[in-house]
């Protein structure tokens, strides 16, 4: 079916239109395509500047891409130690259950001790069960006590305009 040798390499900025195809399909697999307001510039813009906010980890196997991590430093004051935060993780339908997530958690993990850091944290869909399934298998606690939480534009812009009444 499909040769095993994958690699795994930090994305680059010669890489933006292979990404913008793969988050359209993570877009599509969330069913969130509507919401999807990336473009290459502002990829070009925000991840291969000269301060990155994120990085990206492009899964290819024979030079075909066929998924992506991204992923930005957080920090734990429990912990007092930096972390990663997996923002996406998506590989093509027909790519998976071949060790790719696997490795890409696998490479994660590097980098977050490479920076020290304590943990490596992300949400999962309720719903995916086969990557909860793959998660858990993989040693992560799926956290039931807390819920994400999230000021979208429209509300943080109104919150913001009111602030000449905050003392």
């Amino acid at each position: 079916m499909h040769n095993k040798q994958f690699l795994i390499r930090d994305a680059n900025s010669s890489d933006i239109s292979t990404l913008m195809e793969l988050i359209r399909l993570k877009a599509e697999f969330d069913g969130c395509l509507d919401f999807l307001e990336a473009t290459p510039k502002k990829l070009e813009d925000t991840l291969f500047c000269e301060n990155p906010l994120a990085f990206v980890l492009l899964a290819e196997i024979n030079g075909n891409p066929i998924g992506f991590a991204t992923y930005h430093r957080i920090y734990s004051t429990f912990l007092a130690q930096p972390g990663i935060w997996l923002d996406d993780l998506y590989i093509k339908a027909e790519y998976r259950r071949l060790g790719i997530g696997e490795a890409l958690i696998k490479r994660l993990c590097q980098i977050t001790q490479k920076i020290e850091g304590g943990r490596i944290d992300w949400i999962v869909a309720v719903n995916n069960t086969p990557a909860i399934e793959f998660y858990e298998k993989m040693g992560a606690k799926i956290m039931q006590q807390v819920r994400l939480c999230r000021l979208e534009r429209e509300a943080f812009c109104a919150l913001r305009s009111s602030e000449a009444m905050v003392p």
